[in-house]
C-alpha cells in the first residue's frame, strides 16, 4: 500500500505542528510552575512574618501579665509588710526594754520576709528565662503566685515533659495558660482548678478544668465579648494545634489544647 504525496505532506505538517506546540506547552507549564512556586514562597514568607509578629505580641503580653503580677504583689504583699514594719517601728517605746526587744524581733522578721518577697519578684521579672526552662516549670512558677491568694484548690499534674521542647510554642502555650487562668479568676467563680500537662507521642496536651459556674460556649463565641475564646482557638491553630472548649452552666469548664511537637 503506497502513501500518496498528499498524505505525506499532511503527516509532515501534523508532525511539525506537534513539534511546535509541544515546546509551547512546556514553556507555559514551566511559567505556570514558577508562578505557583513564587506564590507559595510569598505565602510562606507572609505566614512566617505573621507568626513572628504574633510571637512578639505574645512575649509582650507575657511580660505585661508579669508586670501586673509584680504590681499586685508590691501593693498587696510587700506593701503590707513594709507598712507593718513602719507601724511596729513607730510604736516602739524605748523606756520599755521588754516591749522594745519583742518589737525589734518582729521588725527583723518582717524585714526578712520582705527581702524574700523581693527576691521572688526578681525571679518573676525574668519571665523569658522561666519559659526557657520548660513549659511545666513556667506553669508551676505561675501557680505559686496564684496559691498565695488561698482562694483556689489547685492541682497540677505533668509527665514526660523532658522530651518536649520548643521555645516559640512554649511561649504561646504559656500565654494561653495565663489567659485561661485569668478568665477563671475573673468570671468562673471557681474554688478548684486542675491543670494537666502531658506528652503523648509527638503531641503536647494541656487541659485546664475548673468547677465554676460555666457558660454556653456557642452563645459566647457569637458575641463580641467572646474574643477571648476566639483568641484561644486562633493562637492554638497558629502553632498547628487545636483547642476544645467544653462548658455547661453550673458544671464548670474544660479547655483542652493539643499541639504537635517534633
Amino acid at each position: 500500500m503506497q502513501i500518496s504525496s498528499k498524505e505525506i505532506i499532511s503527516l509532515i505538517g501534523l508532525t511539525s505542528i506537534i513539534f511546535l506546540i509541544a515546546p509551547l506547552f512546556l514553556i507555559l507549564y514551566v511559567l505556570s510552575y514558577n508562578r505557583r512556586k513564587k506564590k507559595h514562597h510569598e505565602e510562606t514568607l507572609i505566614l512566617q512574618k505573621n507568626f513572628e509578629t504574633e510571637l512578639l505580641k505574645t512575649q509582650m503580653e507575657v511580660q505585661e501579665q508579669t508586670l501586673k503580677t509584680v504590681a499586685y504583689d508590691l501593693h498587696d504583699n510587700i506593701g503590707q509588710l513594709l507598712s507593718l514594719t513602719t507601724i511596729t517601728l513607730s510604736s516602739i517605746n524605748l523606756n520599755d526594754s521588754r516591749n522594745t526587744a519583742e518589737k525589734i524581733a518582729l521588725v527583723e522578721d518582717l524585714t526578712l520576709r520582705s527581702i524574700k518577697e523581693v527576691k521572688a519578684l526578681s525571679r518573676l521579672l525574668h519571665g523569658e528565662e522561666i519559659v526557657s526552662k520548660g513549659l511545666s516549670a513556667a506553669i508551676e512558677f505561675e501557680l505559686e503566685w496564684l496559691k498565695r491568694s488561698e482562694k483556689f484548690e489547685i492541682t497540677f499534674e505533668h509527665n514526660n515533659m523532658a522530651i518536649i521542647s520548643d521555645n516559640a510554642k512554649d511561649t504561646i502555650l504559656f500565654r494561653l495558660f495565663q489567659e485561661i487562668i485569668n478568665n477563671i479568676i475573673q468570671h468562673a467563680k471557681a474554688t478548684g482548678i486542675i491543670i494537666n500537662l502531658e506528652a503523648i507521642e509527638d503531641t503536647l496536651k494541656l487541659t485546664i478544668r475548673d468547677n465554676g459556674v460555666g457558660f454556653d460556649v456557642d452563645e459566647i463565641l457569637k458575641r463580641k465579648g467572646g474574643m477571648g475564646l476566639h483568641n484561644i482557638k486562633r493562637r492554638s491553630a497558629m502553632i498547628n494545634g487545636t483547642a476544645s472548649i467544653v462548658s455547661t452552666k453550673l458544671n464548670g469548664t474544660i479547655i483542652t489544647i493539643n499541639v504537635p511537637y517534633k
